[in-house]
């Protein structure tokens, strides 16, 4: 099928990559020039293991291009997908879902055939509706019917969850936009993905409903892990024994600095604020936000703590500053407060991460940034990990030893055994873990 794709930033690149990939020709579409120009080159302005070589194989293959011209790039569409950025609205919290109506609209008044829109922008009850009336005010003359297909891609596996989903979601409200989305996604039955079929307004509520759920995951187990430091449990015990319930599972315990990244924080704001509209309280979601926002900062005065209360003039080295490992995204991550929080006190902060350091320079002031591990942690009164990248994993401990001013190490996702690290010499404190 002929697919046009507009935004090729996260979503966008990766959806229009894996598309191609299961055979379809399309065209990602994006009005930075500049952006569109580095895909026509070959460069991929994003981290995300595998994309780089799945982009190159397609566009050698002709199944995939790359325009900043919406009216090339919908041109005999079958399908076109809205992939732009809905970030919180500056003031209220809500998505900002200007980028999604101008690219309808766009859209709509360049489309030659008959369509189907659909949103894969992660949008509020509610906007599919609001999109079919643009459309059809835009073009009366066309028939382009609105569906709804929200992505569910963890970045650093983003390639992984669309080639091997959970499930598919697809909000039509008609048959024919059923019958394309199903043709679209044909691919996948051989790997038998269950593919869900539901109104716009249902698809649209499930993606906010699942990141809000993961996101009360993380900060439940988080709370654990306060009172199992109290209670002298270990956390990642406690998360083992709960998550054998198959009605509770393992994933998304495991606890640490708090969430962040492009998709949580903005989505559980935009969620409570859809509610309040709705005049139906959210309270664990509010508290899920609140609690998650307060630990960022706490963390921050942890490492002050486990510095003997005072960081002022010293070097505090950090180990990771992306939200998670395998992506270079910046986006709300704990990184962020724990540095202010450090530097507020007066400490001066070196970091290192293997990807993120482009981005992180664009929100960090006065953080001096080292080329590699041992670099950010040589002098330094504490060595702080802040992101579980696997080169952390086996770090030479002897050698960070020798580095550090003081033997100080404040784990914040758990990556070693505190046993190991005392017994190398190491004050080592953790998450959750006596």
């Amino acid at each position: 099928m002929r697919l046009a794709i507009i935004g090729t930033g996260y979503v966008g690149l990766v959806s229009g990559a894996c598309f191609s990939e299961f055979g379809h020709d399309v065209t990602c579409v994006d009005i930075n020039e500049a952006t569109i120009a580095k895909l026509k080159a070959g460069e991929i302005p994003i981290y995300e293991p595998g994309l780089d070589d799945l982009v190159r194989r397609n566009s050698r293959s002709g199944r995939l291009s790359f325009t900043s011209d919406i009216a090339e790039g919908v041109r005999d569409a079958d399908a076109v997908f809205i992939a732009v950025g809905t970030p919180s609205r500056r003031g209220d919290g809500h998505a900002d879902l200007s980028y999604v109506f101008a690219a309808a609209e766009q859209a709509a008044k360049a489309l030659t055939k008959p369509c189907v829109m659909v949103t894969k922008s992660t949008v509020p009850v509610g906007t599919a509706k609001q999109v079919a009336e643009i459309v059809e005010k835009a073009r009366p003359d066309l028939r382009i019917d609105v569906a709804s297909n929200p992505e569910f891609l963890r970045e650093g596996s983003a390639i992984e969850d669309f080639m091997r989903p959970d499930r598919v979601v697809c909000g039509v409200s008609d048959e024919n936009a059923k019958a394309v989305l199903r043709d679209i996604y044909r691919p996948l039955s051989l790997r038998e993905v269950p593919i869900l079929f539901v109104d716009c307004a249902t698809s649209e509520l499930i993606k906010y409903a699942a990141n809000a759920f993961l996101a009360v995951k993380i900060t439940f187990i988080n709370e654990i892990a306060d009172l199992c430091e109290k209670a002298g449990a270990n956390v990642q015990a406690v998360a083992h024994g709960i998550g054998m319930d198959k009605r509770i599972g393992s994933k998304f315990l495991h606890a640490g600095p708090g969430y962040g990244g492009s998709c949580f924080p903005k989505d559980t704001t935009a969620l409570l604020k859809t509610a309040e509209d709705h005049e139906i309280p959210l309270q664990i979601v509010k508290a899920t936000v609140d609690v998650n926002s307060q630990r960022k900062r706490s963390m921050g005065r942890r490492v002050i703590a486990a510095a003997g209360g005072s960081v002022k003039d010293k070097k505090i080295a950090l180990l990771g500053l992306t939200f998670k490992p395998n992506t270079d995204d910046m986006r709300d991550s704990p990184a962020i407060d724990i540095v202010r929080v450090l530097q507020d006190h007066g400490a001066q902060v070196s970091a290192y991460d293997p990807e993120g350091r482009h981005q992180a320079e664009a929100v960090l002031e006065g953080v001096e940034f080292a080329d590699d591990a041992y670099q950010a942690m040589d002098g330094a009164e504490a060595l702080v990990l802040v992101t579980e990248w696997n080169e952390f994993r086996a770090l030479d401990l002897d050698r960070v030893r020798r580095l550090l001013k003081s033997p100080t190490i404040v784990d914040l996702r758990n990556i070693y055994p505190p046993e190991q690290m005392r017994a190398a010499g190491f004050d080592y404190s953790s998450i959750g873990r006596p």
